[in-house]
């Protein structure tokens, strides 16, 4: 049976400037946008929010899905990444709480697309969804009939 993990990511912009984390791996700094694993007691859009919270000490919701992508990284393991959009009034100070996250910075769209350390292609290609200005309700990848939300949890409609 095909198992590919299943991701989140988090686009957040504010003042013409996108959030990305650092993070160190085999010895390089690798930007990424805030991005994790779903857990299974979470929803994706929950999920998106935990994650950026995690790694970059920003508490804000998603307020748009963008795109799913299937890919398959460079080491064969697939993936299902859900790409959502965060859009803020102004950048903001951040504080990883995630270890794995050396730091974040707001840059501009044009430092993400000619970065040469960016952790997957997944990190350009969703500023270049996210700047064809598609935007999809959180609604369309809405959970159904979900035993941690109070309704289930009580037997009630």
């Amino acid at each position: 049976m095909f198992k590919p993990h299943v991701t989140v990511a988090c686009l957040v912009h504010a003042a013409g400037k996108f959030l990305i984390v650092e993070e160190t791996i085999n010895g390089k700094a690798l930007w990424n946008q805030p991005a994790g694993h779903l857990e299974a007691d979470e929803t994706l859009a929950q999920a998106a929010e935990r994650e950026l919270w995690e790694e970059t000490g920003i508490r804000a919701a998603p307020q748009h899905f963008i795109r799913l992508h299937q890919w398959i990284a460079p080491d064969h393991t697939p993936f299902l990444r859900f790409l959502f959009a965060i859009d803020l009034s102004e950048t903001c100070a951040t504080e990883p709480h995630d270890s794995d996250i050396d730091r974040c910075l707001w840059v501009s769209s044009q430092e993400i697309l000619q970065a040469d350390n960016l952790r997957s292609p997944l990190v350009a290609e969703s500023l270049r969804c996210w700047q064809t200005g598609v935007r999809y309700p959180l609604s369309l990848i809405g959970e159904f009939n979900w035993p941690f939300t109070e309704g289930v949890k009580h037997g009630s409609a």
